[in-house]
Parts: C-alpha cells; structure tokens; sequence
C-alpha cells in the first residue's frame, strides 16, 4: 500500500511538472502572450464552463502582406464625445486622427481613437484605440468587429505607423456578453477581407 502511494504522488508530481513546462499556444509571441492570458482564470474574459474547455483561441494563419505602413492625419482639436457600446455605459472617446494605407491593391482609412479614461492614467497614456470590420465580420471573425492597440510612442517622426493585422484581439463581448464593449462605428469598415489575426471565438 505503501508503495502505491509513492508511485500515485510521483505520477501526480511528474504530471504537474509537465504541465508547467507545456509550451505556450500560438504561432508568435503576441499569440502566446493572448492564449496564457485567456488560460489565466484571473485575467480571462472566458466563461468558467469555456474556461475549462479552452485550448487556446483560433487565429488565421501569419500573413505579412496584412503588416502595412499607415500616414497619420492627426486631429488634435476633436472633443471627447460618447461612444456607444454593447450596454448603456458610454466612455469618452475622441478622434486622434485618420490613417490611410494601402492594402491589396486598395486604398483605405481607419480611424484611430483616444480613450479620455486611458489618457488620465499614466499607465495607459500611451495607448490609442483602433476597432475595425471587414469582410470577415461575421464570415470567420467576430461579427462585431476586431480591435487592435496602437501607441502613440510608435509613431514615427514622419507621422507613419505600421499597423499589423496579425496582431487583433476581439472584444470581450466575443467571450461573454457580461462586459461592455465599444461598438466599432460604421466609418471604420473596411471594404477588405483582413484574413489575418483572431478569428471568431468558437468552442
């Protein structure tokens, strides 16, 4: 009996061990960095039910024709107005400016977002907002759009700005529907398929 329990603790240990050092899923460090953050029961927007099912989030495979350079317009005297979400919450956000780039064969523009919440904490400060839908929309992406984080530091002194669509997340709302999300306004559509980073959540 003895020698039964000894053998069940070192199974249980090794079992352990193995599973701290199991590599991390996804394709790039982005990846990797988003899937330990979802696994993280303390950090991720996940369902306990999804959670416990989750195997890591589906993205489309890396493309690096969707990394492209972007001319920033700024617009520095925009106000914060309110911009709606998936609840009655509405935070301030205000237009930075426009970018333009070029992406197959097509000329588009997006436009990038200050959150007034984000720019009073320094701890965020630096952080821009870009929401956008594509083609993909509810075709193999999040119906509601994707989001990608930009910041102001990475700005070039030419005011360009490369935007890696590799490198999207989707709102929580995609995970949950507890959590409010911005709504991505209908300008930042882009007439595209952005075949390129997070795909729809499905279990």
């Amino acid at each position: 009996m003895k020698k039964k329990c000894i053998l069940l603790l070192v199974v249980v240990l090794y079992s352990c061990n193995s599973q701290s050092k199991r590599p991390l899923m996804g394709e790039t460090e982005y990846q990797q960095k988003l899937n330990a953050q979802y696994k993280n029961a303390t950090k991720s927007p996940l369902k306990k039910k999804d959670l416990r099912n989750f195997k890591g989030l589906d993205f489309f495979p890396i493309d690096s024709s969707f990394i492209v350079i972007a001319q920033l317009k700024r617009t520095p005297d925009t106000p914060y107005l309110a911009m709606a979400t998936t609840t009655e919450r509405k935070p301030y956000y205000r237009e930075y400016g426009t970018l333009s780039f070029t992406l197959k064969g097509k000329d588009l523009t997006l436009t990038l977002y200050q959150s007034l919440e984000e720019y009073n904490d320094p701890k965020y400060k630096d952080y821009l907002f870009l929401p956008f839908t594509d083609e993909t929309s509810g075709e193999g992406s999040y119906g509601g759009g994707r989001y990608m984080d930009v910041f102001e530091s990475t700005i070039n002194s030419n005011d360009t700005i490369e935007l890696n669509f590799n490198n999207t997340y989707n709102p929580y709302c995609a995970y949950n529907e507890k959590y409010s999300c911005p709504l991505t306004p209908r300008k930042n559509h882009l007439d595209v398929a952005i075949k390129a980073g997070i795909k729809d959540f499905k279990i």
